[in-house]
């Protein structure tokens, strides 16, 4: 184990066994869900359209949709699709079309960086604590004024509690501050919402000292229970569409599934 994400400690915490298996020991897996192919492919889009405009290239809406479907093609090609009920390819396709002809229209801050990634030090910023890990990701969006965007489809809209929660936003605080040797401006979320209206919602929010200082607890935490080989399973209503599922004893018995040939992947 040579490096922790944000992927990594929220996959710990809803549940230690599917980390094992995902992690630890690199297993393939049975299918990719739909939600996770639809967002693969709709932030590529975005990414596409954002480093158009950092460059002060012309883009448009139909060369964006074009990125979007050779995006979903590249992840359908070697792996099954699993899709919710009333989901198909076609349904997906058009939504998140609908999504960027919405965001297209809209006004934008200036941009500094697009898909920006870091790789810095676990390190407790009030003691000097050193992990000994290095802690990675990547910012989806930096506004010229040093404010965070994230985005994010959701089947539901996110409150505002949740927001305040959002690990990940805790998380970037944390990686902006130890390389910029200050905090963030502030924090944006744009929440595309799969509702028969869809919609986007943007949310702000900020991150103080002692939210950065809770990441680094909880990533502390994590890693010792994953450097203690503590990987318990947590059963709950998120099993049904988990990767892993027919490999569960917990699951065992509840779904009729066959061992089948897998495509390997990691992340």
């Amino acid at each position: 184990m040579d490096h922790l994400s944000s992927s990594q400690i929220n996959v710990y915490m809803l549940c230690g066994l599917k980390y094992r298996y995902q992690y630890i020991d690199n297993l393939p897996k049975l299918f990719r869900s739909s939600a996770l192919v639809f967002g693969s492919a709709f932030h590529s889009a975005l990414s596409w359209l954002f480093k158009k405009e950092i460059a002060g290239q012309e883009a448009t809406l139909e060369k964006l949709y074009k990125i979007f479907d050779a995006d979903w093609y590249s992840q359908t090609i070697d792996a099954e699709i699993r899709y919710k009920d009333g989901e198909t390819e076609l349904t997906l396709t058009h939504l998140g079309k609908e999504f960027l002809g919405m965001f297209f229209g809209e006004p934008r801050n200036k941009l500094k960086g697009s898909e920006v990634p870091f790789r810095i030090p676990l390190v407790d910023p009030a003691t000097g604590e050193d992990l000994g890990i290095q802690f990675e990701g990547f910012f989806d969006l930096i506004e010229a004024d040093n404010t965070i965007v994230e985005f994010k489809t959701s089947a539901q809209t996110m409150s505002q509690s949740d927001i305040e929660s959002y690990l990940q936003l805790s998380a970037y605080g944390y990686a902006f501050k130890i390389l910029n040797g200050k905090p963030a401006k502030g924090f944006r979320i744009v929440d595309f919402v799969k509702a028969r209206k869809p919609k986007m919602v943007s949310f702000e929010t900020n991150r103080n000292q002692q939210d950065i200082e809770g990441f680094f607890y909880l990533a502390k935490e994590v890693l010792h229970g994953i450097r203690s080989s503590v990987f318990y399973p947590h059963p709950g209503y998120w099993c049904k569409d988990c990767e892993y599922a027919f490999l569960c004893p917990l699951w065992e018995g509840k779904q009729s599934v066959k061992k089948p040939e897998l495509v390997n992947e990691t992340s």
